[in-house]
């Protein structure tokens, strides 16, 4: 599996920022999808996850209720809308494929197997 993210750019504190990841390969609807980020000098970290079917998405508490991610697995595609984004949103954004098995999509970076180029975030107070 291949993953292109894009959609990045820089915004204004409570902007709205769609971001898009399209995948390659047939084996994608089999996938749990995840969008992770990193900041500079910080650890990558969780963002949200969805799972095969678009049934169940998991976020961090950091993006509850501002975030949504979803999916199309007719067009290979990921999704994550960013609403009243604040500037310590500001990283550089990874799709990721993977979580084989799981129920519930999984926060645990070492699970996803399959990871983007990444797309830059910046938000601006």
């Amino acid at each position: 599996v291949q993953l292109q993210a894009s959609g990045g750019g820089l915004v204004q504190a409570g902007a709205s920022l769609s971001l898009s990841c399209a995948a390659s390969g047939r084996t994608f609807s089999s996938y749990v999808m995840g969008w992770f980020r990193q900041a500079p000098g910080k650890e990558r970290e969780f963002v949200a996850a969805i799972n095969w079917s678009g049934g169940m998405t998991h976020y961090a508490d950091s993006v509850k209720g501002r975030f949504t991610i979803s999916r199309d697995n007719a067009k290979n595609t990921v999704h994550l809308q960013m609403n009243s984004l604040k500037p310590e949103d500001t990283a550089v954004y990874y799709c990721a494929a993977g979580g084989l098995g799981y129920m519930y999509p999984p926060s645990n970076a070492y699970v996803y197997d399959y990871w983007g180029q990444g797309t830059q975030v910046t938000v601006s107070s």
